[in-house]
C-alpha cells in the first residue's frame, strides 16, 4: 500500500501491538460480551495489518464477512434494550458502539478497495497473458478464480476513501481530546486512578486506530 517501507513497517507494528493489548484485554476479561468484543478489535487490526502487505488475498470474502458480521454485532449491541447490561447501556455506551460498527464496516470496506487497487486487469485477463478463450458468440469467457473475485469487487469512487478519511481523521482529532481530557491527576485514591488510566489507555488506542484508518483510506483517494 505505501511505497515507503518505513512506513508500512511503523503502521504493522501499530496494528499488531494494538492487536496483542485487545487479545489481553479478551484473555482477561470475565464478561463473554466483552471477550466477544475484545476479540473483535484484535482480529480486525490484525487483518488491517495484513491488509498492508497484501496477504492472504484469497481469503478476501471471508475477511469481509467476518469484518460485516462484527459491524452487525456492535450495531445490535448499540440498539439493544437497557434492559440488557451486558451490551452497549447508557448514551455513551451506545455512541462507542456505533463507532466501533463503523470501524468495522470501514475495514470491511477498505479490503474490497484494496482488492480494487490492486487486482490487475478487472475484467477478463487471463492469467498466462493470453487472450481469453470465446466460449460463444456472446463473448463469454473462461475465468481464474481471481479474475471472478476482481469482477465481483465493486468498482469504488475516490469521493468515498475521501470522505472517509476525513471521518476517521475527525475521530482521530476527538480521541486526542478525549485523552488529553483523561489526564491522571495525583491522588490517594487508587480506584479512581485506576479508571483513568484504563480510558486514557482506551482513548489512545482509539485514537492511534482512527489515524491509521484515516492514513490508509487517504493512500486511496488518487
Amino acid at each position: 500500500m505505501f511505497s515507503i517501507p518505513a512506513v508500512t513497517w511503523t503502521l504493522t507494528t501499530v496494528l499488531l501491538l494494538s492487536a496483542s493489548y485487545h487479545f489481553l484485554q479478551a484473555t482477561r476479561s470475565r464478561q463473554l460480551t466483552d471477550q466477544v468484543n475484545q476479540s473483535l478489535h484484535a482480529i480486525m487490526h490484525v487483518l488491517m495489518a495484513a491488509m498492508l502487505w497484501n496477504l492472504a488475498p484469497s481469503t478476501m470474502l471471508a475477511q469481509i464477512a467476518v469484518l460485516t458480521g462484527a459491524a452487525l454485532w456492535f450495531i445490535i449491541q448499540a440498539v439493544a434494550r437497557p434492559e440488557f447490561k451486558a451490551l452497549c447501556a447508557h448514551t455513551r455506551g451506545r455512541l462507542k458502539c456505533v463507532y466501533h460498527s463503523l470501524t468495522m464496516g470501514g475495514a470491511a470496506l477498505m479490503i474490497s478497495m484494496m482488492a480494487h487497487v490492486t487486482t490487475p486487469g478487472y475484467g477478463l485477463v487471463p492469467s498466462d497473458g493470453m487472450s481469453a478463450m470465446s466460449m460463444s458468440h456472446d463473448h463469454h469467457a473462461m475465468r481464474t478464480p481471481v479474475q471472478i473475485r476482481a469482477a465481483a469487487t465493486p468498482n469504488f469512487s475516490p469521493d468515498l476513501a475521501i470522505l472517509l478519511t476525513v471521518f476517521f481523521g475527525a475521530a482521530t482529532v476527538i480521541f486526542i481530546i478525549l485523552l488529553l481530557r483523561f489526564r491522571t491527576t495525583k491522588t490517594p485514591l487508587r480506584n479512581t486512578t485506576a479508571p483513568r488510566l484504563s480510558h486514557r489507555a482506551e482513548h489512545g488506542l482509539e485514537a492511534l486506530g482512527a489515524a491509521v484508518m484515516a492514513l490508509m483510506f487517504a493512500t486511496m483517494t488518487a
